[in-house]
């Protein structure tokens, strides 16, 4: 499937991005060898403020005048994963509420690739996109802030079979809040 030419300038000829099959989950023991992040070492009462660092620089990334620009015709701009860490705060928001309120369940899959080309992300509104980012990772993180202590050892279940507590979920979606600003060249902390 070729994508329709980007509005914000990512080039007529770019190709789709190649498919990110990995199984992450790894990170959650080992630190990240290209972004340097350790999830262990994340305590579960840090995930919030955590997830704010890691999205409050993306407004600034989004002010780039090349923000829409991909940097090699299969990587993504950074206006592309800013749409995707925006999913990524959406969607692990909506997995502890499920972890919340149903036992054990088992997540719906959600494939990257895939949402990155149905929302066409590298023709959405950089301003707009920094808004709903920001919104996005508040309410992530407030989902965590809010947490009642006995909460932290419900769990869900990925579709593959990967299990996560609450504070395994966060740490995972803090990895890749944090892998992704690597990727456009910000450092958080």
């Amino acid at each position: 499937m070729t994508l329709p030419p980007p509005t914000h300038g990512a080039g007529v000829g770019d190709l789709p991005i190649p498919p990110d099959d990995k199984d992450w989950t790894w990170t959650l023991r080992e630190q990240c060898p290209e972004c340097g992040f350790l999830a262990a070492e994340v305590a579960p009462w840090d995930v919030a403020p955590l997830v704010l660092a890691f999205t409050q620089p993306w407004p600034a990334v989004l002010a780039r005048a090349d923000a829409g620009r991909r940097p090699a015709p299969s990587t993504w701009s950074a206006l592309e994963y800013a749409c995707h860490v925006r999913d990524v705060c959406r969607l692990f928001e909506q997995r502890l509420q499920l972890v919340l309120t149903q036992d054990a369940p088992t997540f719906a899959n959600w494939d990257q690739d895939e949402t990155a080309v149905a929302d066409r992300h590298g023709e959405q509104d950089p301003t707009t996109v920094a808004g709903e980012l920001t919104a996005a990772g508040a309410s992530f993180a407030a989902a965590y802030a809010a947490l009642p202590s006995d909460a932290w050892g419900r769990t869900g279940i990925r579709l593959d079979g990967a299990q996560f507590t609450v504070p395994t979920l966060g740490q995972y979606g803090l990895h890749d809040l944090r892998h992704h600003l690597r990727d456009v060249g910000v450092d958080p902390l």
